[in-house]
C-alpha cells in the first residue's frame, strides 16, 4: 500500500493521537502532506505547527498478529550500508480472516526500497472497470493465494493446509527468536508445524554486514523435517534479466505447465537442470544492479526456471519469472542460501562494476535436531560461520564442528574466521 494512501494517513494520525504522541510520527505525516479532518488530524497539524517532529528512524521490528498479539507476526529487518537500506519482510502470521493466503514463513527482500524478491500479492485491478469490473479476478484464488505463488516451501505441489481456508484459520506460525541488538547482523527465526501433517518447518533469516561482501547479504536457512519422503519446492520470485548460472539447463522448444493444480497450472516451465553436490549460483540484473543467489545444493537437486502466465487466456497475470529449487524423494532437508547484492552497471559508460559474486562457497557443516551450522566463504578466502540452536533458546552451548570447539550462549552465534 502506498505511503500516501488515505488509509495510511488515517493510521499515522490515529497512532499519534491515541498513542503516546510520538514526535517521530510527525515527520511521517509531514512527508505525507495531508491529515485527516478530525481530532487526530488536528493534533498532528498542531504538532507540526509547533515544530515537534523528529526524524523517523527505520529500524528492525517485529509486529505481532492477532487481537491479543499472540498469533505469530511479521518481522521487518533492516540493515544500512553507505546510506542504503536493505530490508527483509518475513511472515509468520495467522491465516487472516479475509487474507486467506497460504504463505507460511514466506518473505520479501528490498534494496533501498526496490523490490528484489517479490510477494505477488493479490490478483486484481482495483477500480479499473474494463478489467472484470475493477475487482478481484478468478486467478486470485487459483494463483495468488496458493503457496507456490510465495517464497516458501511447497510440499508435493500442494498448498499449505491443503488450500483449505477454515483449516488455515485454526493455526499460526510461531516466532522462535529474533535479535536486532548488533549493527552487523539482524536475525529472526520462526517455526511452522501445521501447514502439512507430519512435517515441521523452521526458517532462520539474517541480514549480515561483513567485509567479505561488498554489500549486506541475506542468509536464509530453511529446515524441513518430514515423517515420510516428499517433494519440496522453494521458489524465488526475482525481478530482472538472467546474467549467469553455474549449472547447465535444458530449454524445451515447446513450453509445458509445471503442474495441473494448486497454482502450478499457471507456471510455464522454461528450463530445468540438475544440481551437483556443492553450490548452485544464479545471477541476475535489475535496475542496473546485480544479485547472486548461492545455494548449498545436493546431488540430484533440481533447478527450474519458470514464468507466470500459463492457463491465463485473458492475460490477467503478470509474466513474472521464478527460480525454483526442488528436492525430491526426501524426508528431511535443509535449503541454505545466500542472496548477495553486488555491483552496478552504468548505461552511459556501458561499464559494469563488481558484476561477479564475492561468495565462493556456502556449505552446511552441521544439521541435527539440536543445531544447524553453515559456513560462507568469500573470494578473499575469509569465512563466516553461523550456528543456530534449533531448540534451546538461552542455554550455554558447547559443540564440536569438525576439529573446532565452539561455545556460546543464546540462540545463535556468528563467527568470523
Amino acid at each position: 500500500m502506498s505511503f500516501f494512501n488515505k488509509s495510511v494517513i488515517m493510521a499515522v494520525d490515529a497512532a499519534y493521537y491515541y498513542g503516546e504522541q510520538d514526535p517521530r510520527l510527525l515527520s511521517v505525516a509531514k512527508k505525507q502532506g495531508e491529515v485527516t479532518l478530525d481530532d487526530a488530524g488536528l493534533a498532528v497539524a498542531l504538532g507540526l505547527k509547533n515544530d515537534k517532529e523528529k526524524e523517523f528512524q527505520k529500524k528492525s521490528i517485529v509486529l505481532s498478529d492477532g487481537s491479543k498479539g499472540n498469533k505469530g507476526g511479521v518481522g521487518i529487518l533492516r540493515i544500512t550500508e553507505d546510506e542504503s537500506i536493505f530490508s527483509l519482510v518475513m511472515k509468520f502470521t495467522s491465516q487472516g480472516d479475509s487474507h486467506g493466503h497460504y504463505d507460511k514463513l514466506s518473505y520479501s527482500f528490498y534494496n533501498d526500497g526496490e523490490e528484489v524478491i517479490q510477494d505477488y500479492g493479490f490478483s486484481r485491478f482495483v477500480n479499473i472497470e474494463p478489467k472484470n469490473g475493477g475487482g478481484y479476478l478468478k486467478e486470485n484464488t487459483s494463483w495468488a493465494k496458493q503457496s507456490i505463488a510465495h517464497n516458501t516451501i511447497v510440499q508435493n505441489e500442494t498448498s499449505h493446509f491443503n488450500g483449505d481456508f477454515d483449516t488455515g484459520n485454526k493455526y499460526h506460525s510461531e516466532k522462535y527468536f529474533s535479535d536486532f541488538s548488533k549493527d552487523n547482523v539482524q536475525i529472526i527465526s520462526a517455526k511452522e508445524e501445521n501447514a502439512y501433517p507430519g512435517t515441521k518447518m523452521q526458517r532462520t533469516m539474517a541480514l549480515i554486514k561483513n567485509d567479505i561482501f561488498q554489500k549486506p547479504v541475506l542468509v536464509d536457512i530453511f529446515r524441513v523435517k518430514g515423517d515420510q519422503s516428499n517433494q519440496y519446492d522453494l521458489p524465488f520470485y526475482y525481478f530482472g534479466q538472467i546474467i549467469e548460472t553455474s549449472f547447465e539447463y535444458d530449454s524445451p522448444e515447446k513450453l509445458e505447465k509445471l503442474g495441473s493444480k494448486n497454482g502450478y497450472q499457471h507456471l510455464w516451465k522454461e528450463a530445468s537442470g540438475a544440481a551437483e553436490a556443492g553450490n548452485a549460483r544464479f545471477t541476475w540484473s535489475e535496475n542496473n544492479k546485480f544479485y547472486t543467489l548461492t545455494s548449498a545444493t545436493m546431488q540430484n537437486d533440481s533447478l527450474i526456471l519458470g514464468r507466470l502466465g500459463a492457463s491465463d487466456p485473458e492475460f490477467n497475470l503478470r509474466r513474472d519469472p521464478v527460480y525454483i529449487w526442488r528436492k525430491s524423494n526426501t524426508k528431511d532437508a535443509v535449503f541454505a542460501s545466500v542472496l548477495e547484492p553486488h555491483g552496478s552497471y552504468n548505461p552511459v559508460t556501458e561499464l559494469g562494476n563488481n558484476s561477479f559474486s564475492q561468495v565462493q562457497n556456502v556449505e552446511v557443516l552441521l544439521d541435527s535436531d539440536e543445531y544447524t551450522g553453515i559456513e560462507i566463504t568469500g573470494t578473499n578466502k575469509n569465512k563466516l560461520l553461523l550456528v543456530i540452536s534449533n531448540n534451546d533458546a538461552e542455554d550455554q552451548h558447547n559443540i564440536k564442528i569438525g576439529n573446532r570447539e565452539i561455545s556460546w550462549k543464546g540462540n545463535y552465534t556468528l563467527i568470523e574466521n
